[in-house]
C-alpha cells in the first residue's frame, strides 16, 4: 500500500477501506480521508459528459433550496458588496447568482465551463465550492490555490456531503457510486485541514463548512 498516496495530505499511510464493483477505495490514516486511487479515474471526456447531464439552473426553486444551505449562513457572514469567486460554477451557475441578486461581486470559475485562468490570480472576500472539492484530484493542490486567492479574513464556502460514521454505511452510500466523486471528507478530516492550513471555523453544519482565513 505504500504506493498509495493520499491526494489532500500526501501520506502513504493509508489503508484499504471498502471495495466495489468498480473500484476501491482507501482512508488516509494521517488525515481521515477516504478516497479513490488514481488508476480508477475516468477521462476527461467521460467526466464533462457526465456533468453536461446535470439540469441544475438558476429558474429551479428546488435547486436554489438546496443551495440555500451554504447561501442563508455565508450571506450573514458576509459584508455589504463583497467580492467572491464560485469555483466549480458547473454547467449552470446558479449560487453566484443568488450572490449577485443581493449585492456582492462574483466571479466564477469551472473547469469544464468557465476555464478563464485570470479569474484565480485575484483576491476575493469570499471564495464558494459546493459540491466541489468531492471531484478533485489533487484536493491540496486546489485548497492551495484558493487560500492565496482569499484575502485576510477571507471566508471559504464548502458543501458536500459529509462521509458516513462507520464503514458499513459507507458500502452501501450512494454518494460513492458516482464515479466523478473520488474523495470523501469527515468532520475528522475538515479538522486536519482546520490545522493544515490555519483556517477558523466561521459555521459547521451538516455537509457544510465556512472557513475563515486568518
Amino acid at each position: 500500500m505504500q504506493n498509495i498516496i493520499c491526494p489532500l495530505c500526501k501520506s502513504n499511510k493509508n489503508r484499504a477501506y471498502s471495495k466495489d464493483k468498480k473500484r476501491s477505495f482507501f482512508k488516509c490514516l494521517e488525515c481521515e480521508l477516504v478516497f479513490v486511487p488514481k488508476e480508477f479515474f475516468i477521462s476527461e471526456e467521460a467526466e464533462k459528459a457526465e456533468y453536461d447531464l446535470h439540469q441544475n439552473s438558476p429558474d429551479d426553486k428546488h435547486y436554489r433550496k438546496f443551495l440555500s444551505k451554504i447561501f442563508d449562513p455565508l450571506q450573514k457572514l458576509l459584508k455589504k458588496r463583497s467580492n467572491g469567486l464560485d469555483f466549480g460554477s458547473g454547467p449552470g451557475p446558479t449560487l453566484s447568482l443568488m450572490l449577485t441578486e443581493i449585492g456582492h461581486n462574483m466571479n466564477i470559475y469551472d473547469h469544464f465551463y468557465a476555464n478563464e485562468q485570470s479569474v484565480l490570480e485575484k483576491q476575493y472576500d469570499f471564495i464558494t465550492a459546493t459540491e466541489v472539492i468531492e471531484h478533485l484530484h489533487n484536493p491540496q493542490q486546489i485548497l492551495d490555490k484558493l487560500w492565496s486567492c482569499l484575502k485576510k479574513d477571507g471566508l471559504l464556502g464548502i458543501m458536500t456531503k459529509n462521509i458516513p460514521a462507520n464503514q458499513e454505511d459507507f458500502s452501501n452510500w450512494g454518494y460513492k457510486r458516482d464515479l466523478t466523486h473520488l474523495c470523501f471528507y469527515s468532520p475528522a478530516t475538515f479538522k486536519w485541514i482546520t490545522a493544515h492550513w490555519h483556517y477558523n471555523i466561521a459555521y459547521e453544519e451538516k455537509d457544510v463548512i465556512i472557513f475563515r482565513k486568518d
